[in-house]
């Protein structure tokens, strides 16, 4: 062994020796409120990727979408055609707030959204519940975020996973997540004039 891949080897050892004893401090389990927010791409998707994962787990799931609601997703395709059984999808949305032009009618879409969320994660069947896109219901004061707060605090069982999409998640909301990831954009292919494309934004 050469005196480089000695000093590697030795360093790895005491990087994984102080890893080890952090990881002996990491008992707790807990089900999560988890926020993906900011302007760049991926927080569907990264909260379907999760999605996915609990139903390779065997973990039942549902998901509701807020705003999408018009088009077909590859991610309902596949759930309603391949995972119904342990996944409900409920898309009750209209589309984004300036395709309706109807605020009263975005507002009512948005409460019954809030209303079937409720009730799919008072069900302690469901193990992960996806809230698609809610912090655009909540950032235009669709729904109440003080009441959004108060029911996941109380409410929530405590082993349910509730993940919670959209930009600008409201600073209440961050501040009784457990995980909150913000999706930072650097550059986005459509201000370069290329329109959503199959398989990656939808």
């Amino acid at each position: 062994m050469t005196d480089d891949t000695e000093r590697h080897a030795q360093k790895m050892a005491k990087k994984k020796a102080a890893r080890d004893k952090i990881m002996a401090t990491k008992t707790d389990e807990k089900g999560l409120i988890i926020v993906h927010t900011g302007k760049g791409k991926g927080k569907s998707s990264a909260a379907f990727g999760m999605i996915f994962r609990a139903i390779a787990h065997g973990m039942p799931c549902a998901v509701v979408q807020f705003i999408k609601g018009g088009m077909s997703t590859g991610e309902r395709e596949l759930i309603e055609t391949r995972f119904s059984d342990m996944c409900e999808f409920h898309t009750m949305g209209e589309g984004f707030t300036w395709e309706t032009q109807d605020k009263s009618r975005d507002i009512e879409m948005a409460q019954a959204a809030w209303e079937k969320s409720k009730e799919l994660i008072r069900d302690p069947k469901n193990k992960m519940i996806l809230l698609d896109e809610i912090n655009i219901a909540l950032r235009y004061d669709y729904i109440d975020v003080d009441e959004v707060v108060a029911f996941l605090q109380a409410e929530k069982p405590g082993m349910t996973h509730v993940i919670l999409t959209g930009r600008n998640a409201k600073d209440e909301l961050i501040e009784v997540a457990d995980l909150v990831t913000e999706m930072e954009l650097v550059k986005h292919p459509f201000r370069s004039g290329i329109k959503a494309q199959v398989g990656v934004e939808f």
